[in-house]
């Protein structure tokens, strides 16, 4: 299991965006970086380093990857046929741990990866640990009925902050969801703009 040392929030700063769209996040005070020099003008940014910021803001949104697991994801992507950025997007968002979050089952993404590792989910009855367990178009991901109290699970169903999405079929009274289809990245509801064609390019140059 990987462990994510950095506080939740630096990638927040450090990008200058609030990428998970939470009330929390400390650039909605301030909008620069974090340390001492954080207010410095910014200078111009290369190619490479538009791609390489594209990247981590990808990887971290996406929780405790590592950069081993995010590149396997890549090659994975660009060995698929059709349009890599999207296979991409694609295969990110099939991850069991991110339909746990889109279908507001935890309120975090990192809550969501530790949420399966403790064994609070089953896919089509069964119980599965793995958070980059890969869920196929159909698949019914529910919280186990000995979980459905639980704080964190209360609170993301009670939270505004987000919409559950199309490609997304819930019973919010069941605590169930089918996973209807890999999205495009048109339809994910990121909330800052995701640029998987740089992270593409990154990789290929």
């Amino acid at each position: 299991m990987t462990k994510r040392h950095s506080a939740k929030y630096k990638l927040d700063r450090r990008m200058g965006e609030n990428i998970w769209g939470r009330a929390k996040s400390p650039v909605n005070q301030r909008s620069y970086g974090p340390g001492q020099h954080g207010q410095r003008r910014k200078s111009k940014v290369s190619d490479f380093g538009l791609q390489l910021r594209a990247k981590q803001k990808l990887k971290g949104y996406y929780g405790s990857l590592t950069e081993k697991q995010f590149s396997r994801t890549y090659t994975e992507a660009a060995r698929r046929k059709g349009n890599t950025s999207e296979n991409l997007i694609a295969l990110l968002e099939s991850r069991l741990d991110a339909v746990v979050y889109r279908a507001k089952f935890v309120p975090t993404v990192f809550a969501s990866r530790q949420f399966v590792n403790h064994g609070h989910v089953t896919v089509n009855g069964k119980r599965v640990n793995i958070p980059s367990y890969r869920v196929k178009p159909g698949d019914v991901v529910e919280v186990r009925e000995r979980s459905r109290n639980m704080a964190l699970v209360l609170e993301a169903q009670a939270s505004g902050e987000r919409e559950v999405p199309d490609y997304i079929e819930l019973d919010a009274k069941g605590l169930s969801a089918r996973f209807i289809r890999a999205p495009e990245l048109a339809e994910v509801p990121y909330p800052v703009k995701m640029e998987p064609n740089l992270v593409v390019e990154f990789y290929a140059s």
